[in-house]
């Protein structure tokens, strides 16, 4: 029964909707969001373990040097710290309200020491009080020996009782020092405090056990091997075995990256991204009623939806919101338009140009009609933010994170509530009366269009000398002006502070050059914020330029300290060319499957031509490129084939219907077509980016000038280069964009089961 179908289809639309929206609920009132240290302020330091003449700095070591930085970390008494292995050989220590790095670096980078003591009387000469592993304070005697002199820590079930054992085995001459300590300890009566023998960590007892009545005195435990007992539960076992080792090899960590963001440059960035997305999503708003009508209402929904849906699945996953992903996630609220505007459009097209008929059966025809292009710009997008989830770091990750979020929650909202919320509404008296949907009438834009002359492509040779004399001048800027590459990709050290009152960037350059920094980049970042570049330097000499910056423009409060390694800046670098490639080539690849591989070619040239035309107006301009900023053209590409995504769907579709038609016409006819949807769309993210854009400040503020170039860019390019290309390619090997077989209306039922 085809209206029995189509009536479950839309119960089985209306019970995930409300699960959705129901957990939706939950989230948002049961779970607190993670900020990142870039907004709630505090320090995160990246360290690299190093290869030493006796041991390989593989996963297993590190993550005996990170339990190792885990007491430091404690004993350092800072709230919520996180330690957490990054790859075989790196370590991501985050320490939140920690403004001042210094004394962490100090702590953090020392070589661990593991020694094994006596244990004195009370009072007893050339002894120390520390606290042992219960709290209770404990007299120590001189080291007796060194983690240097274990071989290895196992841990494993205790087979003589209940619980868990460390097994130590000892090498060299640490065999015979263990019996001796042991021997001494054993002439004590049982019970007795001086029978245990204290096993420290970096001047912190993690172990203090006492030795065996079976011991005898002045003999000691032979073999070069001993027990630790105690009922461990297993994790204890495995962390006390994991912390003698760690003493016992010793790896060499070293600092590769270091930041510093105060907690008022953190508020600021959230007030500023939350301003930015009530502005840009009430703009937004408005412009979909104005436009749609009952239809935009319905949209606006949606779109609150969406924010909702979003936030809730990154407190769901757990992710940490960073200034990045923040911005991303805002970004990502004028991406959700996009969908809903195609399916708007498709639907007026059905019902007001081609078909007629009744309204519920249009919007329907206008999802079918629109699903091809929703699920392939929306994979493309995928793409993207894949290659920054698996090649970036840091914040610029977290990006990706919410941009693949956002694009799931997109698909969920616009193919299965909206179009639940259109089902529910276009009926009944907005069935008789259409003209109130929205749906129903032409548009400006869409009169406009009719009016146009699909031939306009006619000759692309004129429309690529265009664009590649734009992109000639955009490169000029990378060779005449030089690309500004963040610290990031170059190593090095960023610090910005806020001074007391305005300051005059020339004398503050000038104070910093006498300071012993000639070659440092200082600039303003704001009316009393100033950032310093320089090459790698040490805590001193940070403070030197501080005390230089002070003199010139009053009190300098640090609020931003970014340390990049020279390596790790070679390979971010590397990993940016890398990301790069590997987006071109997976749209390339992607679209020549899905499409036509001369379709897919013209895409890439246009994609490839918008990131040329931001790397050169960002040249000229100055603007550093960062890993923020890498994070934006990875966007701009998948905007870029969103266009070209939505325009060469309809390319097949009109030329599966006029197969004699020349193919400029086509392609004209197309690009026409789909233009209503581009501008809406256009407009509807430009409300977003350009709340961004006057609102943020500094990176973010960038993030979404290099957007916005990319949404004009994207938009421009794909008339004014993919159709041309994909028009040359034709006529060079024809067939572009031409359907296997005979093109046949795709057979689906509509909401009222009706073959459409």
């Amino acid at each position: 029964m085809p209206r029995e179908t189509a009536r479950r289809g839309m119960t089985g639309r209306a019970v995930v909707s409300l699960v959705v929206l129901a957990a939706t609920v939950y989230l948002l009132l049961t779970t607190a969001p993670r900020l990142g240290l870039d907004l709630r302020g505090g320090t995160q330091i990246v360290l690299e373990t190093k290869n030493s003449p006796t041991v390989t700095a593989d996963a297993e070591t590190t993550d005996r040097t990170l339990e190792v930085l885990r007491r430091r970390v404690d004993a350092l008494g800072v709230a919520e710290p996180m330690l957490a292995r990054s790859g075989d050989n790196r370590i991501i220590v985050e320490l939140p309200g920690v403004r001042d790095p210094r004394e962490a670096v100090e702590v953090i980078g020392r070589t661990a020491q593991l020694s094994f003591h006596p244990v004195l009387a009370p009072g007893a000469a050339h002894s120390r009080v520390l606290d042992d592993e219960s709290g209770q304070p404990i007299t120590l005697g001189p080291a007796a020996l060194t983690g240097e002199g274990v071989d290895e820590a196992l841990s494993s079930v205790d087979s003589q009782g209940g619980g868990w054992l460390v097994s130590v085995d000892f090498k060299g001459d640490s065999g015979r020092a263990w019996e001796r300590l042991t021997g001494q300890a054993a002439c004590s009566p049982p019970g007795d405090p001086t029978r245990r023998v204290a096993i420290a960590l970096d001047d912190k007892v993690i172990s203090s056990p006492q030795v065996s009545p079976q011991v005898g005195c002045g003999v000691g435990i032979v073999g070069g091997s001993t027990q630790i007992t105690g009922r461990f539960s297993p994790a204890e076992a495995k962390d006390l075995a994991l912390l003698i080792n760690a003493g016992a090899l010793p790896t060499p960590v070293e600092i590769i990256e270091q930041r510093t963001v105060g907690p008022t440059l953190g508020a600021a960035a959230i007030d500023a991204s939350a301003r930015a997305a009530v502005i840009g999503l009430a703009l937004t708003a408005l412009f979909l009623l104005a436009v749609y009508r009952l239809a935009g209402l319905i949209a606006v929904g949606a779109l609150v939806a969406y924010a909702a849906v979003s936030y809730a699945a990154l407190l769901a996953v757990g992710a940490t919101l960073t200034l990045p992903g923040l911005a991303g996630f805002v970004l990502a609220i004028g991406m959700a338009v996009d969908a809903t505007v195609l399916v708007f459009e498709r639907a007026r097209e059905e019902h007001s140009v081609k078909r007629g008929g009744s309204l519920p059966r249009s919007v329907s025809r206008g999802f079918s009609g629109a699903l091809s292009a929703i699920v392939d710009s929306n994979v493309t997008t995928l793409l993207a933010a894949g290659l920054l989830f698996w090649l970036a770091s840091g914040p610029v990750r977290g990006f990706g994170v919410t941009l693949s979020i956002g694009v799931v929650v997109a698909l969920f909202i616009s193919l299965v509530l909206t179009r639940l919320l259109l089902h529910l509404t276009m009926r009944g008296v907005v069935a008789r009366k259409p003209r109130l949907s929205g749906l129903t009438h032409e548009g400006r834009v869409r009169q406009w269009v009719n009016r146009r002359d699909p031939e306009f492509l006619g000759k692309p040779k004129r429309w690529l000398m265009v664009a590649g004399a734009v992109v000639i001048a955009a490169i000029a800027g990378l060779f005449v002006a030089g690309p500004n590459l963040g610290v990031e990709f170059t190593g090095g050290r960023v610090v910005e502070y806020s001074t007391s009152a305005p300051a005059d960037v020339e004398r503050v350059r000038d104070a910093v050059s006498d300071a012993g920094f000639p070659r440092a980049v200082v600039q303003m970042s704001g009316e009393k914020d100033i950032s310093v570049r320089t090459e790698p330097i040490d805590e001193d000499a940070t403070e030197r330029i501080r005390t230089a910056v002070a003199g010139v423009a009053g009190d300098a409060t640090e609020i931003r300290d970014e340390k990049i390694g020279p390596s790790l800046g070679a390979e971010l670098r590397t990993k940016a060319v890398i990301a790069l490639g590997l987006a071109v080539l997976a749209q390339l690849i992607y679209l020549a499957v899905r499409f036509d591989w001369r379709l897919g070619l013209a895409t890439v040239a246009a994609l490839a031509q918008d990131v040329l035309i931001i790397l050169g107006i960002f040249a000229w301009l100055g603007k550093s490129m960062d890993g923020v900023f890498l994070a934006a053209l990875l966007t701009v590409i998948g905007y870029s084939v969103n266009d070209s995504v939505v325009v060469f769907d309809r390319v097949r579709e009109v030329r599966g219907q006029r197969r004699k038609e020349p193919f400029p016409r086509v392609v004209g006819t197309a690009v026409l077509q789909t233009l209503p949807r581009t501008i809406n769309t256009g407009i509807g993210v430009l409300f977003v980016l350009g709340a961004l854009l006057v609102l943020g400040d500094g990176s973010l503020a960038d993030f979404a000038l290099a957007l916005l170039l990319g949404l004009v860019a994207g938009t421009v390019s794909t008339v004014a280069t993919a159709g041309p290309v994909a028009i040359l390619l034709d006529k060079r090997w024809p067939g572009a964009g031409r359907p296997a077989r005979k093109a046949n209306p795709t057979r689906q039922r509509d909401d009222n089961g009706a073959v459409v």
